[in-house]
């Protein structure tokens, strides 16, 4: 089987249901076999992280590499796998969603979900305004700093 990467672009606003759900965007959605597993997870800059399973494993590989003796990278291992959740969507393309990742990303009932390739993040309404805001006012600078990335 061809182990192609997922390609999630786009940005859609959603709510939390009264059960604690998120709806999936269906183009997202579409992106996905049928019972798939995702991975939620605590993200950086205050959005969480959902992962298809196989990109969750290559980051989580990654991961293992990184050594435990460095006190950075056992923060960011801790980070992102202490909160994780594996979740699967239900048939209206619902996944359920913990309190503790709730509460992390300030997340009240409107969220804010955007594709980044191969992830999506979720972001608190608001929370996302104002990192698009703040993003905006410096984006030459920051499109300056990836030539060492070489982008």
């Amino acid at each position: 089987m061809e182990n192609k990467t997922k390609r999630l672009y786009g940005e859609y606003s959603h709510t939390i249901d009264e059960k604690n759900r998120l709806f999936i965007p269906a183009r997202f959605r579409k992106a996905f076999k049928k019972g798939e597993k995702l991975v939620l997870s605590r993200g950086l800059d205050g959005c969480l992280f959902l992962f298809p399973e196989e990109e969750w494993e290559k980051l989580e590989d990654k991961a293992k590499t990184l050594p435990i003796t460095a006190r950075d990278a056992r923060a960011f291992t801790r980070h992102l796998f202490s909160g994780a959740s594996l979740c699967i969507t239900d048939a209206q393309g619902r996944i359920p969603f913990p309190p503790s990742l709730k509460e992390y990303a300030g997340i009240e009932k409107e969220v804010v979900i955007i594709g980044v390739s191969s992830r999506i993040e979720i972001w608190a309404k608001q929370k996302w305004k104002d990192y698009c805001k703040d993003t905006g006012d410096r984006v030459e600078d920051i499109t300056d700093k990836l030539e060492e990335f070489r982008i």
